[in-house]
């Protein structure tokens, strides 16, 4: 499924694409806001969450304080059960299954220019493989065989198992939106907010994380700013996981 996307906003994102590459994606889109995306936010936020592993769920939950995680976690009510959206997120499932077979062998997803986020932070179990190029067309469209990030999971030999992907949307989208996306009846979205990440300047390493991050006590721009620290409302869009080998349908869109 396809949600319809104007013939100019295509060519505004397929102009930007082609002009950037990977690596000098998030620096050169500072201070532009396209389809709700906050660049200058978010180049900042990337730049703290390489010493915070903010993007690895799992070393959340396995170390975090979940008390705190709370905190900086927002997720979309999960409606009630129903056959229409219980089918369309089975083809959803299938259509990923057959999407995502290629990338078993992570080299190929590379090859694709699917890039690991900060693969040298080992303590991620779950490592997120992003392509830019199908983040920035999310914000405009959607195409379930076109996920944002593929997970794939450490494996006791330093390669990866693919596990599942990532679909994400604008920050200002609706939950009627993202409905449309993927069923809030099985599947609940979630974003990040509440976020404080030390000065600029400062050494990440030596950061108070149990403060900072979005596993952090400070979740108000109040606290952050009595901290000297930098306050993000919101960082990214809306994400949503799913794990479309997992044979308990409740495991397919765990979060």
């Amino acid at each position: 499924m396809l949600v319809s996307v104007s013939a100019r906003n295509v060519a505004i994102v397929a102009a930007i694409a082609l002009a950037l590459t990977a690596s000098a994606f998030a620096q050169d889109m500072k201070g532009m806001d396209m389809g709700g995306h906050d660049m200058s936010q978010m180049s900042s936020a990337m730049d703290s969450m390489a010493a915070d592993e903010m993007m690895d769920h799992d070393t959340h939950m396995a170390n975090g304080d979940m008390k705190n995680m709370a905190l900086h976690m927002a997720w979309t009510d999960l409606r009630p059960a129903n056959d229409a959206d219980n089918a369309r997120a089975a083809v959803l499932v299938t259509d990923l299954q057959h999407a995502l077979a290629k990338y078993e062998d992570y080299h190929v997803a590379e090859a694709d220019g699917f890039r690991p986020f900060h693969p040298e932070l080992k303590q991620q179990k779950v490592v997120h493989f992003t392509r830019n190029w199908y983040g920035l067309k999310a914000a405009f469209t959607f195409n379930p065989t076109e996920p944002t990030s593929l997970l794939y999971q450490r494996t006791a030999d330093g390669s990866y198992k693919l596990i599942g992907a990532m679909y994400t949307d604008r920050k200002a989208a609706t939950e009627d939106q993202l409905n449309e996306r993927v069923p809030l009846s099985v599947a609940r979205w979630h974003r990040h907010i509440n976020i404080c990440v030390p000065a600029r300047g400062t050494d990440m390493k030596t950061a108070d994380w149990t403060r900072f991050g979005t596993n952090g006590s400070i979740a108000t721009k109040e606290a952050c700013d009595a901290a000297g620290g930098r306050f993000f409302p919101q960082i990214f869009g809306w994400m949503v996981h799913v794990y479309p080998w997992e044979s308990d349908p409740k495991l397919v869109w765990a979060h």
